[in-house]
């Protein structure tokens, strides 16, 4: 599915700047909000932070894009939409681990210790490395 069609399926206009903002996340897969900015400024350097905030919050409401909080503390976007987790290496790339027995063997650990009347929504796990000392 292109570009357009991915951004109407999810209900919204397919503007120039989403679009332009949805081709940055499918072209890096993970990215900072300072990233997507410096990157979308590039092509259109007439478009505000504020739009830009509020694009990735709309992708994020729809469903298309989804947010996590790097070792860092820095929000990171990521085109991967459902449930999975990360490795981020000592070069703080991140790779992608889609692993449903994980997250089932998370689940089955941790149902009997959530407060009553809650159940789980996501859940993400976020493996760091470091380089092996010499």
């Amino acid at each position: 599915m292109h570009i357009r069609e991915k951004i109407k399926a999810a209900g919204l206009k397919a503007t120039p700047q989403r679009r332009a903002i949805y081709e940055i996340m499918q072209d890096a897969c993970h990215c900072s909000i300072d990233e997507i900015i410096a990157r979308i400024k590039e092509e259109q350097p007439d478009v505000t932070v504020s739009t830009v905030y509020r694009i990735l919050d709309s992708f994020c409401e729809t469903g298309l894009l989804t947010k996590f909080v790097n070792a860092e503390g820095k929000t990171i976007f990521d085109i991967t939409p459902h449930e999975h987790h990360h490795i981020q290496t000592a070069d703080n790339e991140f790779i992608d681990i889609d692993d449903k027995q994980l997250s089932t063997l998370i689940k089955r650990r941790i149902i009997n210790k959530l407060p009553e009347g809650e159940e789980i929504d996501n859940i993400q796990i976020q493996v760091t490395t470091k380089v092996k000392p010499t």
